[in-house]
């Protein structure tokens, strides 16, 4: 089973509940990463294993093919003492060996060929961690700078809609404004005119036709002054005139 396909068999165990609970791709290029590690990690640990079951099939080749030449020197004392039954017996043993020997030799071909496969598959792997990493990094990036995208134009759309509620208040309290400035400006006329003048003492109706009155008798006083002082002679005919 591939590596995705184990992440795909996760996540359909744990359900639709926990699918829709993933909303960060990060965390799932973090947890495809943690299980590249791991399978790597049991991929040397695998070269370990044969690498150690290899050394020891040797040395148990080794340990044979150095027991081989003891058993002919056994079979050929025997044959010079006449013993030809441990002659035959150390012949049979050297054939054993022979035959072990070939068999281990299978074996550590065998163990050979598996440690080749490994090696082959540790360096394949360790190459697409490193791409995965670079692509990771990359696809990292175009996420965090999406979401960043994402909340400067969310934060434009409430600064957007601030300016417009904040042109609307202006707005209105310019029409306010307005509306104060026209009402002052009505007021003010009304009272030069006199139609909202206070029924103070000094606006009493009376008081006002009095100093009128005064008002009017000092003018006549004044001309009257004035003419004399300019017409001496119409003043003093005047006066004869009177007596």
């Amino acid at each position: 089973m591939s590596l995705w396909s184990r992440v795909l068999l996760i996540i359909r165990a744990k359900g639709q509940a926990a699918l829709e609970r993933v909303e960060d791709p990060r965390e799932v290029l973090g947890y495809v990463d943690e299980q590249q590690q791991e399978l790597l990690r049991r991929v040397k640990q695998g070269l370990i294993e044969v690498a150690i079951s290899k050394r020891q099939l040797q040395q148990q080749v080794e340990k044979l093919d150095t027991r081989v030449p003891r058993l002919e020197d056994q079979a050929r004392r025997a044959i010079a003492a006449e013993r030809q039954d441990l002659a035959r017996l150390a012949l049979e043993r050297k054939q054993r060996a022979l035959a072990e020997m070939s068999t281990l030799q299978t074996h550590v071909a065998e163990v050979d060929q598996e440690e080749r496969r490994l090696t082959l598959a540790e360096q394949q792997l360790v190459a697409r961690i490193e791409e995965f990493r670079m692509h990771r990094q990359t696809l990292a990036a175009r996420y965090t700078a999406a979401e960043a995208q994402v909340q400067v134009n969310e934060a434009l759309g409430g600064v957007s809609q601030d300016f417009a509620d904040l042109g609307m208040a202006l707005g209105r309290a310019e029409e306010r404004i307005e509306r104060m400035q026209a009402h002052a400006s009505a007021v003010g006329a009304l009272v030069d005119s006199g139609v909202l003048a206070m029924p103070t003492v000094e606006g009493d109706i009376v008081e006002r036709e009095l100093r009128e009155v005064a008002g009017q008798q000092g003018a006549e006083e004044e001309l009257a002054a004035l003419e004399a002082e300019l017409n001496p002679g119409k003043a003093l005919g005047s006066g004869e005139s009177d007596d």
